[in-house]
């Protein structure tokens, strides 16, 4: 697997995504449940930041602000990360997810692709998965997912009132 173009495809795909959006269309609700196409890339924001937390646990770092939130919150992290970012703009929130992006991107050229494929490395991931398998879901499945459903709710056929 190569674990920079897994990363980079995922990311290239958002962007794609919502690289035409209306900017009339990025607050308003539905796109995943109640949450808006802002709100979905706040929550992808966040993700991201995870997995830059998660990746320079592996070359030495020892603060994950991101991950730990993650891992104490579980359900509520979600829509605790969403509303944090609530007062952002849309442009802002791109920004950081893609200054997030930034970070990935360097540090998985860091980690030994030896590391990236030992299980266990993640306990708290499940000690039969190593980082691979946790880029593959959580770096490029969650992203497809999540712009799958922005795509549908970009593409919806604006109702005309007659």
């Amino acid at each position: 697997m190569n674990a920079a173009d897994i990363l980079k495809y995922g990311h290239l795909t958002v962007l794609g995504t919502v690289a035409a959006l209306p900017d009339t269309a990025w607050e308003t609700p539905g796109v995943c449940g109640v949450w808006s196409v802002k709100n979905v890339l706040a929550h992808l924001a966040s993700y991201e930041a995870a997995i830059a937390d998660i990746l320079a646990s592996f070359v030495g770092e020892t603060a994950t602000p991101t991950l730990d939130r993650m891992r104490k919150q579980g359900a509520a992290f979600n829509d605790a990360e969403v509303e944090a970012r609530s007062s952002l703009s849309p442009q802002q929130i791109v920004d950081e997810y893609a200054a997030h992006y930034t970070r990935v991107a360097d540090l998985i050229l860091q980690i030994p692709a030896e590391k990236r494929r030992e299980p266990g490395t993640l306990p708290w991931y499940g000690a039969e998965y190593a980082l691979d398998d946790l880029l593959v879901y959580m770096a490029y499945g969650h992203k497809r997912e999540h712009s799958a459903q922005i795509a549908v709710f970009r593409d919806k056929p604006v109702a005309t009132s007659r």
